[in-house]
């Protein structure tokens, strides 16, 4: 098959709070588009705010899917997240409409576009469990730390908080012998079913990302991030909940151990943190084309942008 006829798939990639959403909604419009969202935490249902899931006013219309249809007990691995959105793009594709990748989850992004094939690499529930234990007895950044320590790669595109996935990584090498990086890489060596074009937004002054982001998180608490945060707290005590940032800090809050202020004040911390990690992840991907937001800020000059990349990709 000849990349001319191959499907075209745009994407947006970036950290958060860098505007992906306006983006991707702004090329839908142009081009008849409808996004195929790539995040980890937006999938899951009732968790709205601290996952900032695009708004009704701020979709404008466009049809956006892989958000708020599953329940928070389910598990949903990378691999879950491929089929799926292979699905929504084939579907996108029949209605004769542009599917727009639009997250800032690199990994499902990567293993969408790039073809990534999940190897089952054997399982070990006695293990598994043996780590679920660990990180319930000295915490996820102490487990974290052991990937880190066996794989850092791995390690680099996977949050602390996100358990699953890092006892995952851990249960392969265990049981395979292998890292969990090396049999990534390997899985894409088959070629992509698209053409695809992907933007990332970024920052060169990164305080003014974090700007952002701190503002972003004042507006989310005016929203109704701490009721949000304590209903999931009664139902669950979060469970997959404390995979996103802006849940797990408040419980200290919740539990009366910590004021509200110091605990907003962690989330800010460790979004900006997730923000950085997004980037170096993004940055791995030289075939990103970046955009700069504080040299190109006006929204017709970031879409003049894009439209001549789009007029003029290699494959056209």
């Amino acid at each position: 098959m000849t990349k001319q006829n191959k499907p075209f798939v745009l994407a947006v990639a970036g950290p958060t709070a860098s505007g992906k959403t306006w983006l991707g909604v702004e090329l839908a419009k142009i081009y008849g588009g409808e996004v195929v969202s790539a995040d980890s935490m937006q999938i899951y249902k009732g968790m709205d705010i601290a996952s900032a899931k695009p708004t009704r006013e701020e979709m404008q219309g466009i049809p956006h899917h892989l958000i708020d249809f599953l329940d928070r007990k389910t598990a949903f691995s990378a691999a879950d997240y491929v089929r799926h959105a292979h699905r929504e793009i084939a579907e996108i594709l029949r209605r004769g409409a542009q599917p727009i990748v639009v997250g800032g989850t690199g990994l499902y992004m990567d293993s969408l576009l790039e073809n990534v094939r999940f190897s089952e690499g054997g399982s070990d529930e006695e293990y598994r469990s043996q780590l679920y234990e660990f990180a319930r007895e000295y915490g996820n950044e102490a487990l974290h730390a052991r990937l880190a320590e066996a794989d850092p790669e791995a390690a680099q595109g996977i949050h602390p908080n996100n358990v699953v996935r890092v006892v995952r990584a851990l249960e392969v090498l265990h049981v395979t012998g292998r890292r969990f990086s090396e049999l990534k890489a390997e899985s894409r060596l088959a070629e992509s079913p698209y053409s695809s074009l992907i933007f990332g937004l970024t920052y060169d002054n990164r305080q003014l990302l974090y700007d952002r982001i701190n503002l972003r998180v004042d507006e989310m608490v005016r929203r109704g991030l701490i009721e949000e945060a304590y209903e999931l707290w009664k139902l669950s005590g979060m469970k997959t909940a404390a995979n996103a940032i802006g849940y797990k800090e408040l419980v200290p809050y919740f539990e009366g151990a910590m004021p509200l202020e110091e605990c907003i004040d962690k989330i800010k911390q460790e979004t900006r943190r997730y923000a950085k990690r997004q980037l170096t992840w993004f940055r791995k991907n030289s075939r990103i084309q970046w955009i700069v937001l504080d040299r190109i800020n006006k929204k017709n000059e970031i879409l003049e942008k894009c439209k001549k990349c789009i007029a003029n990709r290699p494959d056209m």
